[in-house]
């Protein structure tokens, strides 16, 4: 995972939520704003994977932001956004493995129809035969 927080920007607000009267004086809330094409730390294709997963994140300008509010703190809320951002970016960093589209082997058909053929006998013997 690389640490690309000195490349991040800050913005703070006044949050919603817990906190009584400081919610209407303090700015807790922290907005984390990061310019993906400015960035030293990842080679062009590595951006683009960011901006193709992360597009709905992402606005016009070509920033990638996250806003948190969850403590009561500015600066828990910025050491979490800091957190969430790396997160982010690193799960969109990863390729998935392009599925092998395989067969059931011949044993594995054979052991289906077999439990098939042993399910249909078990109901037959049920029936009443008079």
């Amino acid at each position: 995972m690389k640490d690309f927080s000195k490349e991040l920007s800050f913005k703070t607000s006044r949050s919603s939520g817990a906190g009584g009267q400081n919610v209407n004086k303090v700015e807790t809330s922290v907005t984390v704003l990061w310019k993906i094409e400015d960035s030293q730390f990842f080679n062009d294709s590595q951006k683009d994977l960011i901006q193709t997963k992360l597009k709905n994140r992402i606005n016009a300008e070509g920033f990638l932001f996250l806003t948190v509010s969850e403590s009561r703190t500015q600066l828990m809320n910025k050491t979490k956004a800091i957190e969430k951002i790396l997160e982010i970016v690193d799960k969109a960093l990863i390729i998935p493995k392009k599925r092998v589209a395989t067969k059931p082997s011949r044993g594995q058909k054979q052991k289906r129809l077999d439990a098939k053929k042993n399910l249909s006998q078990k109901k037959e013997n049920r029936k009443f035969r008079y």
